[in-house]
């Protein structure tokens, strides 16, 4: 469920809320197969709208292997494997939000995590890898859902290496480009 909730940068009830149909092909991304998109049915709204609908697709290449690995060997074995829920409890057909936070702390807690990390912390970190990937900001923005570009820049924390390495391109860039055979000053 983390893994699923990091692999498309979705928030607590985003997740919580997915369906098992909620999965499908990007004739872009073939090698997705049955997982290259993902229809996020209860995205945040503004005040007093419906849940805002949005298409995430796929990036990372492990994502769909995580998904068919639940949805094929341990998700049979629940209680309510019946429930159309991808994320089924042991107390019911769909996990609760604070399960959902109980169950992320705990994990945090195991691994010896920052205590300040929360579930959210998940969306932060999609967001902030794909720029250190190099995806386009546009591309990420709508990714996540955002309206404007300056709220998916506030979710953005890069890595002092990241900022090392982009100084480091872009003067090498502007050495090469004084070097340059024919260039007048």
């Amino acid at each position: 469920m983390f893994k699923t909730a990091y692999a498309y940068g979705l928030r607590r009830n985003e997740t919580r809320m997915l369906d098992l149909t909620d999965f499908g092909r990007n004739p872009e991304g073939r090698e997705f197969g049955e997982y290259g998109t993902l229809l996020v049915r209860y995205g945040k709204a503004k005040k007093g709208s419906p849940p805002k609908r949005s298409s995430v697709l796929t990036v990372w290449h492990w994502t769909p292997c995580t998904i068919e690995e639940w949805i094929s060997e341990v998700r049979p074995g629940m209680r309510h494997s019946t429930s159309r829920a991808l994320w089924p409890s042991e107390r019911g057909p769909r996990i609760g939000l604070q399960r959902l936070d109980s169950r992320f702390a705990a994990y945090r807690d195991a691994v010896g995590l920052d205590p300040a990390l929360e579930f959210h912390s998940l969306r932060r970190s999609y967001i902030t890898h794909l720029i250190e990937d190099g995806h386009d900001p546009l591309f990420v923005q709508q990714q996540v859902g955002h309206d404007h570009a300056s709220t998916t820049a506030i979710y953005t924390c890069v890595s002092s290496d990241f900022r090392t390495r982009s100084l480091r391109r872009v003067l090498d860039a502007t050495i090469e480009a004084a070097l340059r055979p024919g260039r007048t000053s």
